[in-house]
């Protein structure tokens, strides 16, 4: 899932300097040397297809319980942590990229590269690019479970009325100077009080009804669900390398260029205020009609193509900019605590996790797309079964040189709210994009050093 980070990323500075490993895992052996498994988890959406995963396991493993704990994800890294820190963290948790360096670089991961060795277990069946995000230094930390692409989603009655189609959408381009037709588009979509789209003259920036586009302000350091993309597009790198790279460059021009552009669209009234959002989610505010289009990755899906919605929502490749069509793709994997009383029973358990058997029930529920390619290909036809086209995501994920990875380093929770915290004030207008991004640059790169 698209990460929100919060002071639960300030909390996981203090693992590497006072987590001490201690032997007394959340799991447990009853009486009759049956072994129960704490497995954590922070969406919701996801609980019902790792549940089944879990029966079909302990039908196969009578020997072990799956006791599944899921929570939000903000508690969820504050909950790890303090569990990390107290010695009692669960024997197996699903992670995140840009969150587990911490774990690793603290000792709390254990190594999977000599279980994979000893059971041969096939890397090459998983969604290019998923595997190598989770090795350092040759060692490997967490197996493939799923993936997520970008895309534009859209309330397709509000832009129909606006002479906007899906074909239209199909082919929008984007520059950091004039926007492209990606922003006449979202001026053609911003209404105001009187019903004028943003191309009108006499439309009325200071009393907008529906905003154009929903930018996301809460993406930490890697802009997922908001200026990533078009950053991408523009020609931007996060790092010299990705992952482990060891000079970041959020002082890049493409960059400045790009939250410059995001700063002027805000100052058209076509999309809203930083200081004046409202504190509910893009989500929220597209399906009560507050906004046209945002950006979103494939873990949407189930949200927006709801059934109950009645083809409201529609989804739409991202632009075409400079330097081409970027989605970022991101995968979750499962980490075993290296504290674990039961390391084999809990291999047992992520090698299935990653395992066709669990990710084809997985993709039946259609959540998520799980990692292993055969398996993706089994959630795009249940999909397209019920009649939801979310093709562009997998084109996205196939298509060549279209995507990117999001930034892995040390002090990656570190970096994070530095960066957030350097973009928000230039979409403030307290400074410019180029002085926020040049300090915000020389602080994440001073952590690194």
């Amino acid at each position: 899932m698209s990460p929100r980070l919060s002071r639960a990323g300030a909390a996981l500075l203090c693992l590497t300097a006072t987590a001490t490993l201690v032997s007394c895992a959340g799991s447990d052996t009853d009486a009759g040397g049956r072994t129960t498994l704490d497995y954590w988890l922070w969406d919701d959406l996801q609980l019902p297809a790792y549940q089944e995963c879990a029966n079909v396991f302990q039908k196969a493993n009578p020997g072990i319980t799956i006791k599944i704990t899921q929570t939000a994800w903000t508690q969820y890294w504050q909950n790890l942590t303090t569990e990390i820190v107290s010695g009692e963290a669960p024997d197996v948790w699903t992670d995140q990229s840009t969150y587990y360096p911490t774990y690793a670089d603290g000792q709390q991961l254990l190594d999977l590269q000599p279980y994979v060795e000893r059971d041969k277990v096939d890397l090459s069946g998983y969604q290019s690019g998923l595997t190598d995000v989770w090795v350092k230094d040759g060692r490997r930390y967490g197996l493939p479970k799923d993936w997520d692409t970008i895309a534009i989603v859209y309330n397709t009655d509000l832009l129909k009325k606006q002479g906007v189609d899906a074909a239209d959408l199909a082919g929008l381009t984007w520059n950091p100077s004039d926007g492209g037709t990606l922003e006449q588009t979202i001026a053609k979509a911003t209404i105001d009080t009187e019903g004028r789209n943003g191309l009108d003259p006499a439309f009325d920036k200071n009393h907008v009804k529906t905003y154009g586009f929903l930018p996301e302000w809460k993406d930490g350091n890697t802009g997922q669900n908001g200026w990533g993309p078009l950053a991408a597009a523009n020609g931007f790198s996060y790092l010299d390398k990705n992952p482990w790279g060891t000079h970041y460059q959020y002082d890049d021009p493409k960059l400045v260029e790009t939250i410059a552009w995001f700063k002027r669209l805000i100052d058209k009234g076509y999309a809203p205020r930083l200081d004046q959002k409202s504190s509910l989610y893009n989500s929220e505010l597209l399906m009560a009609g507050k906004g046209a289009m945002t950006l979103a990755g494939s873990f949407t899906v189930s949200t927006y193509l709801d059934p109950e919605l009645k083809g409201k929502f529609a989804y739409a490749p991202l632009p075409i900019g400079p330097a081409g069509r970027k989605s970022s793709i991101n995968g979750l994997s499962d980490a075993i605590w290296a504290g674990t009383d039961h390391k084999e029973e809990a291999w047992k358990w992520v090698k299935f996790l990653a395992s066709a058997d669990c990710q084809d029930i997985v993709a039946e529920h259609g959540v998520v797309f799980p990692a292993l390619k055969t398996s993706t290909q089994k959630a795009l036809a249940g999909h397209q079964a019920k009649g939801e086209d979310v093709r562009v995501f997998t084109d996205a994920a196939a298509a060549k040189d279209g995507t990117f990875l999001l930034p892995v380093t040390e002090r990656g929770t570190e970096i994070g709210p530095i960066v957030q915290d350097a973009i928000q004030s230039a979409i403030l207008g307290q400074t410019t994009p180029e002085a926020a991004l040049k300090s915000a640059n020389d602080k994440v790169n001073g952590l690194l050093d």
